[in-house]
């Protein structure tokens, strides 16, 4: 078995407000927030484009693909000796894009580009839509990272090649919250594996309100972390496979799934 193999994995969720496209002061608030947060964790999620806020400014906001934000991400995972995600405006051979960074703690990562843009607030006229899905494997658990609107799409989320857990991180409005604390679940439920959703809280340049609502479910669907869902807050879950396997055993559910392949 691999010496870096856990039975267990600990989950740190980054709840908190944005201050809109000012990338610095993000850096600095969440340097902050983390530096507060005394409980060792394995992983540290962070929401949606979490230097800007969700916004369509790219020409003005955009880093490059080895930027700042990659940087302070690696100086973050080596400080807490941690995985780090969330994603940032990065653009990258004339295109822009919606970036999820998996940063490992010795500083590499892997990179996942948003693939459901969101039209209803123009997100595909401004950033190019990825066509990859990403797969992590990290301390023995094999992780799917997403962002957001993906949350709709249950053939993109699909278990299908025996993940333990799924995670979105998210710029998902209070008007919608219903959605996204269903679909959450849901997603949890039938790929039987962990869902995590990481959102932000605040009121953007746009108007728009988040109450957070970040939550752990597990591979039946329960909810396993804090139920306070609409506060800023740094908390962390732990996760564990023997939970999961002892779920698969009983119900086998994903032996049954249907077998066809994603065509783009």
């Amino acid at each position: 078995m691999n010496a870096d193999y856990q039975e267990e994995l600990s989950v740190t969720l980054v709840q908190t407000s944005l201050f809109w496209e000012e990338p610095l002061r993000n850096y600095h608030l969440l340097s902050e927030k983390l530096a507060r947060a005394a409980t060792p964790t394995d992983l540290i999620i962070l929401p949606e484009m979490f230097s800007t806020g969700f916004s369509m400014n790219a020409l003005m906001l955009a880093e490059t693909a080895d930027g700042y934000g990659l940087k302070w991400m690696q100086a973050e995972a080596k400080k807490h000796q941690a995985a780090i995600s969330g994603s940032l405006i990065v653009q990258e051979n004339k295109n822009y894009y919606n970036r999820l960074y998996f940063v490992f703690p010795d500083g590499s990562y892997q990179t996942y580009d948003k693939r459901h843009t969101f039209t209803f607030a123009n997100e595909d006229e401004v950033y190019t839509a990825g066509t990859q899905l990403l797969s992590v494997t990290y301390k023995g658990w094999k992780i799917r990272p997403l962002i957001c609107y993906d949350l709709r799409f249950p053939v993109w989320s699909r278990n299908d090649d025996n993940y333990d857990l799924v995670f979105y991180i998210a710029s998902w409005p209070k008007i919608r919250m219903l959605a996204w604390d269903t679909l959450l679940r849901a997603r949890a439920i039938e790929n039987m594996a962990y869902c995590i959703g990481v959102n932000r809280t605040g009121i953007d340049g746009n108007g728009n309100e988040y109450v957070g609502h970040s939550a752990v479910y597990d591979s039946v669907g329960k909810l396993v972390s804090n139920e306070d869902f609409e506060k800023d807050f740094v908390e962390t879950t732990v996760l564990s496979k023997k939970d999961i396997g002892s779920n698969r055993k009983r119900f086998q559910f994903l032996e049954d799934k249907d077998d066809f392949k994603i065509i783009l």
